[in-house]
């Protein structure tokens, strides 16, 4: 339940998706609070599409929010964002966290594509993202952050992506950048002096039996295959409208 504490907002949003019989997608819930404001789009297909429309600024610092997407069988699910999130410090103290759980059953697929993340000065904010995805679930995940608005530096941002496909992890990995960071966030081993990093992982059941090769994807990006089937796609630009361009190349490639 969403609501206002001494500490800053809690609100939940979840979307649930199943195959609706008829060779659709139904959304028997949609359930939005606070700044997590959830509307049904129209369908592409049998595709089902759902937009997190943010009805407040934030997260801001205290704020504890949490979205979970289930595609139960026979679904396809698309989820993205109506404009970019900002992490902004806010009145009360302390991290923000912003908690993404994604449930992919067997033979259901899931597309989360929001729009990117901007960490503005003086913020504080903690991502987790977690997908438990079946044996035959197909995905397609696309993180991207960028670390200040224009003339400014970044507040501190952890975010930490973990996906596992049938019980076995494939892919655990955290970044953090900004003030407070580890040493060398931003140095020519990890983000090199540029603002925006993203990463891109796509599922898909046939890729266990032909994996996609490994190869650099332009200046900033590289395709990795993952021990199983899925692949990521790592990529760093000095904006996100470059960044934005290298992933969509890449899931052109892999889709």
């Amino acid at each position: 339940m969403d609501g206002v504490t001494a500490t800053g907002i809690r609100a939940d949003a979840r979307i649930v998706a199943r195959g609706d019989g008829r060779g659709g997608t139904a959304l028997p819930v949609l359930e939005g609070e606070g700044p997590l404001a959830l509307r049904r789009v129209r369908a592409s297909g049998d595709e089902a599409r759902v937009m997190v429309v943010g009805a407040m600024s934030g997260p801001l610092g205290g704020d504890r929010l949490r979205v979970r997407a289930r595609a139960a069988a026979g679904a396809r699910l698309h989820v993205g964002s109506a404009a970019a999130t900002i992490a902004l410090p806010g009145q009360h103290k302390g991290e923000a966290r912003y908690d993404v759980r994604l449930d992919v059953a067997d033979g259901a697929e899931l597309n989360w594509l929001p729009e990117q993340l901007i960490s503005a000065g003086g913020s504080d904010l903690r991502v987790t993202t977690r997908a438990e995805l079946g044996a035959g679930a197909r995905l397609v995940l696309r993180e991207e952050q960028v670390l200040g608005r224009v003339g400014e530096e970044p507040g501190r941002l952890t975010s930490r992506l973990t996906v596992r496909v049938a019980g076995r992890t494939l892919l655990d990995q955290e970044l953090s950048c900004g003030p407070g960071a580890p040493g060398g966030w931003d140095g020519p081993a990890v983000l090199g002096g540029h603002r925006s990093v993203g990463q891109l992982v796509v599922v898909r059941p046939e890729f266990a039996e032909r994996p996609a090769a490994a190869r650099v994807l332009g200046e900033g990006a590289a395709l990795m295959p993952l021990a199983g089937p899925a692949v990521l796609v790592s990529a760093v630009a000095p904006d996100a409208l470059r960044l934005r361009r290298l992933l969509d190349e890449a899931l052109a490639l892999l889709t």
